[in-house]
C-alpha cells in the first residue's frame, strides 16, 4: 500500500498525482543498440506502435531486436498525470503503464508482426501485474495510433484468446485504447539492458503461440 491505497487499482481523477506542465528531465541521445534517435518523430513512411507488457527494461530489448524496427524508447502512457517521473509512476497514483514506443518500417515489419511479438512475450491474463511485478504500471495494454491499429489489435486479442483458452489460461485482461499522451521515461531507463547487461529482466512469456 502506498499513500493508503492499493497499487493494483487505477487512481480516480481526484486521487491522481497532479504532475506538471513540462518534463522535469532530459532524454535525447542516440539509441545504444540501433544508432537512431531516441526522442524523435517517425520518419516519413514509418509508423508508431505503443505496447505495455510489464517491466519496460526487458521489453524494450524484445522490440529493438525485431528486424524492421527503426527505433524504440520507453515511457509512460495510459494514465492521468502529465509529465510523470518514474518514482511517481511507481506509487500507482499516475495511472500510467510502463510502455515501449516502437517506430517501425511497415515495408519490413508489419503491425501484425509486432502484435505477435507482444502477445507471445508476456502473460496477458494477469491483470495489474506481470509475475512478481505488481501494480497498475505493469498491466497489459496496447495503445493504438490509428483506427486501423485499433481494429487490428482488437481482432488479434480475440484470436489470441482462443489460443490461450485452448492452453488452459483464463480471460485476457489486455486493454486496447487509442494513445492520448506518451511521456518519455528518464534517460537512465532508455536501453537499460545495454547499460546494465546483467540487469533485472524477467521472462513472463507463456509459451502459447499466437498463430
Amino acid at each position: 500500500m502506498i499513500f493508503g491505497r492499493n497499487k493494483s487499482e487505477l487512481p480516480t481523477p481526484e486521487s491522481a498525482l497532479p504532475g506538471r506542465e513540462g518534463r522535469p528531465f532530459q532524454v535525447g541521445g542516440t539509441h545504444l543498440a540501433l544508432g537512431t534517435p531516441v526522442e524523435t518523430q517517425a520518419p516519413d513512411g514509418f509508423e508508431v506502435a505503443v505496447f505495455g507488457l510489464g517491466c519496460f527494461w526487458g521489453e524494450e530489448k524484445t522490440f529493438w531486436e525485431v528486424p524492421g524496427v527503426w527505433s524504440t524508447s520507453v515511457g509512460y502512457a495510459g494514465g492521468q498525470t502529465p509529465n510523470p517521473t518514474y518514482e511517481e509512476v511507481c506509487t500507482g497514483r499516475t495511472g500510467h503503464a510502463e510502455v515501449v514506443r516502437v517506430i517501425f518500417d511497415p515495408a519490413k515489419v508489419s503491425y501484425a508482426d509486432l502484435l505477435k511479438v507482444f502477445w507471445e512475450n508476456h502473460d496477458p491474463t494477469q491483470g495489474m501485474r506481470q509475475g512478481n511485478d505488481r501494480g497498475t504500471q505493469y498491466r497489459s495494454i496496447i495503445l493504438t495510433t490509428t483506427p486501423e491499429q485499433q481494429a487490428e489489435a482488437e481482432a488479434s486479442r480475440e484470436a489470441y484468446q482462443k489460443q490461450m483458452t485452448a492452453a488452459g489460461y483464463g480471460e485476457i485482461t489486455t486493454s486496447i485504447v487509442p494513445l492520448e499522451h506518451y511521456y518519455y521515461a528518464e534517460s537512465e531507463h532508455q536501453q537499460y539492458l545495454v547499460k546494465n547487461p546483467f540487469g533485472y529482466c524477467p521472462l513472463h512469456a507463456t509459451g502459447v503461440s499466437y498463430a
